[in-house]
Formats: structure tokens, sequence, C-alpha cells
């Protein structure tokens, strides 16, 4: 069974029952920190989790959703003969309900945390505390790039979660994974740090995720990854999921990243992200090799584009970049990832090594792209199930070929049942290159026949016959 990445939730409201082995859940405390004991002087953590679990909440997502209509309707002998009326014209639309998770991260604003995902598409939206009490949620901004959102809510007596400092996070550290899985109510669960930095996953537009081993499931998604001391460290996103359920690899958006982009949702209603300008791939050790340098982390600079900020600071082709405001770069995706949550104007210092020499640059970044309509852009027809959007600096292959990222298939789409799969590369339909989701569109849009799409997964090339 080919293994699926997926987002937590929103989750339809259904009740999903599943059986697995049991097994005693592990201690997890840190040496720095009290070891609470109960009654019966037996480890607990919940002192702690009675502190924490009211920041908590639960979110219900009322929205409209078009419904396949059966073709069937459209023959008019068989109209005819059931006596059917006329259809209307526009697509028939359903109500849906779904359910995630949300975070209080600041009490007295009734400023709630969630996913981007969750709350995509919303009319309406709902939060339930964990004293049951149920309160409308207004939308403050939301930001597809990272798959952050901001709510408020007006209610007494909230409880909020300290931000801790996500940059601190070390492989092994204990962490609580709370949220509402599969609509259930809220439920706690413990696991440890499996990594940190995670990229490349075409989940978002900018990545640096915590991976935890700590169990979360659909549903979770906008939930709280909280650390022993009881800070609130990330908020969980996605799981890499073969079966739909947990195997113990989870994803979370780091407490820095959410609060850089958390301030400016508060000040603008989205985030204005700035632009550096340049192209860029990974500095890999073969690289070092032939531009004479030391092998090292960071991200080469393969083209400077004219009149941009890299341009005037005088970043040239060849430069790899090192830092940004003293900050290591690990790779291309991390660059992108730091320079994107930069504000629009702000000057920033770039570390670069030119010629074995350690150089410090100064850039003003200009307006940059904004992740709106073209991230993860839904598709339509023959591919209705994909969001797709174009081949970006920092992806992969870019450079390499052109064509249109495939970021999300949903399950059982049209999309999915032919066989295509979140991370291709569409580099051509019946032969014709497309090198951007327009020109995929317009060339789709001349195919009346069979439909035959060449492309790009990992390092194979393949057709893909889309029925």
């Amino acid at each position: 069974m080919p293994v699926r990445l997926s987002r937590l939730g929103p989750i339809a409201l259904a009740l999903c029952i599943f059986t697995s082995g049991l097994a005693a859940p592990a201690l997890s405390q840190t040496a720095d920190l009290p070891l609470y004991r109960n009654d019966q002087g037996l480890p607990t953590l919940a002192p702690l989790l009675a502190k924490v679990t009211p920041a908590v909440v639960n979110i219900s997502v009322e929205s409209q959703q078009s419904t396949d209509q059966n073709p069937l309707f459209n023959d008019p002998f068989f109209r005819r003969f059931f006596d059917f009326q006329p259809l209307p014209q526009q697509p028939q639309m359903r109500r849906q309900m779904s359910a995630g998770s949300g975070v209080i991260f600041d009490a007295a604003k009734g400023y709630v945390l969630t996913n981007h995902h969750v709350v995509e598409n919303g009319e309406r939206i709902t939060v339930t505390l964990k004293d049951r009490r149920q309160v409308d949620a207004e939308l403050i901004g939301s930001d597809p790039g990272t798959d952050i959102a901001l709510l408020r809510i007006e209610a007494a007596g909230l409880s909020a979660l300290e931000m801790g400092d996500s940059d601190r996070l070390q492989v092994g550290d204990y962490v609580l994974a709370i949220g509402n899985p599969f609509g259930l109510g809220q439920t706690v669960t413990s696991g440890i740090v499996s990594a940190l930095g995670r990229s490349g996953l075409n989940i978002e537009g900018y990545e640096d995720f915590i991976q935890t081993d700590a169990s979360i499931n659909p549903g979770n998604s906008g939930g709280a990854l909280v650390t022993l001391d009881g800070r609130l460290v990330g908020i969980n996103t996605a799981i890499i999921a073969p079966s739909g359920g947990n195997v113990g690899i989870g994803f979370a958006v780091p407490a820095n990243m959410v609060n850089a982009v958390v301030s400016q949702l508060i000040e603008f209603g989205e985030v204005q992200r700035g632009q550096l300008g340049v192209m860029i791939q990974d500095f890999t050790p073969d690289l070092a090799e032939a531009l004479g340098v030391d092998a090292g982390a960071g991200a080469v600079v393969t083209q400077v584009e004219p009149d941009s900020p890299a341009e005037a600071a005088g970043v040239q082709p060849g430069d790899v970049i090192v830092s940004v405001d003293g900050r290591p770069v690990a790779s291309s995706a991390d660059l992108r990832s730091q320079i994107g949550l930069k504000r629009l104007g702000r000057r920033i210092e770039i570390g670069i090594l030119r010629n074995g020499e350690l150089l410090t640059l100064q850039a003003a970044l200009h307006k940059g792209q904004q992740f709106g309509p073209k991230f993860g852009e839904p598709a339509t027809g023959r591919l209705s199930g994909a969001k797709l959007r174009d081949l970006q600096s920092g992806d992969p292959l870019y450079g390499d070929v052109s064509g249109v990222v495939v970021m999300q298939v949903d399950a059982d789409s049209r999309a999915d049942r032919s066989g295509l799969e979140a991370g291709d590369i569409i580099l051509a339909a019946n032969q014709v290159p497309v090198a951007s989701v327009a020109a995929l569109r317009q060339q789709l849009a001349s195919i009346d026949g069979a439909l035959a799409l060449t492309i790009q997964r990992g390092s194979a090339r393949l057709f893909l016959l889309i029925r």
C-alpha cells in the first residue's frame, strides 16, 4: 500500500472505530521538572494537563459543498421516462459539517490558533471550550502558505497557553499532543520530538516542521504540541498515514513560525511577504567540490533577478547563502521559509560564502509572491480532487524540469482513482508541455478524448492515463 501523507483535519463528523493492540504508555518527564505523583504515589501528568487542557478547544466548521450528479439525470430519455423536472444549471450544494482543533493563546483578546485547512471555506465556525460552552468564532485572518489561521471568540474565563521557543527544542524532548481526533472530543497523547526542520513534504508553501511520534490522528489539525513545562511549541497539522490512521509520524508547525505569522494576521489580516529575488538550490558536497569551497549547509544562488533586493545588495550567482539575520540556513527550502516569514520592506543581513570568504550583505525585501489562489489551486474535470501549483524556486527539481506540482490529492477523488499522487510533477498533457497551472488548464480544455499525462515522480518519468 502506498504511503499517504495526510492533513489531520477537518474530518467529517462520523463515528470511526479502530481496533489495535494496546501497550503501556512510557513515562514522559524531564529531569529538571518535578515528577508529579498522585495520591497513591504513582507518576502522573494530571496536574500539568489540568493546567494546559482548558486552553485547547474543539472547532466545528459549517460549509457548503457541491454534489456530483448521476450522469443518467442528464439523459433526455431517462428523464422523460421517469418524469424528472429540468435540472437547474447551477451545481447542487449540500451542507457539510467538519471538525478540528484549536489553541487559545491570548485569553484577554480571545485569540484562537488553528490550521488554515480546518476553517477554509467555512461559513460558520463554532468553538467548543473544555467546559462545553459553545461560542461563534470570527476569522481574523488565514495564511495558506504556513497553514495557520487566527480566530477570535468572546467569552469569559478563558485559559491560554504560553508560547514556547521552538528553536530551543531538541530531538528527544518529551512533548504532549492535545486535540480532537475523529471528532471524539479532547484527547491527550505523549511522545518525543522525533526530528526538527522537516521540509520537502509538499504539504505547505513554507515548511520547517517539528516531527513527533506522539499519537495524532485526523481531527487533531490545529491542536497543541506542548512541552512538559506547559508551553506551546507547535500546531499539529499533518501525518503520514498509509492506513488513514496514526503510524507515529506526525508534523507540527513550530511556535516561532506561528508567532511570525500571527503578528501579521493581527495587524493586516494576511501575511505580507518579502522577496529576495534569487533562484537557489541546495548546497551539496558535490557542489562544494565544484565550487572549490568547504562542504557545509546552505543554499547556492543560481540566478539573481534584475532590479531585485538581492541584486541591490550585491548577491551574485555562485554565492552560498549560509545565514539570514544570524540564523544558519540549512537548505534551499530553509532559506525560502526564512525569507517568506520576513515582513515586507524589512532590512535583513545575509551571510554569504564567496570564493571561500564569508561576507555579510544588507538587503531590503520587496513584495513577494502571496500564496493565495496560486497555492494549491483546485483542479476540475478529470483532475478533480487534486490541488495544483506552479513549480517554484526551492522545489527539488526546480530548474531541471518545467511543469505543475500536484500539492494534494483528496482520497477517493477522480484524480486519486486515476493514480495521481501528491508530489507528482505534471510535465505534459498528451505530449504538449505545460509550464504552469494556466497552461495545463488551457491544454485540458482542448482535449476531448483520451488524456495521457507525462509525470515526473521522484527520479522516474511515466505516462498516466486519465479516464
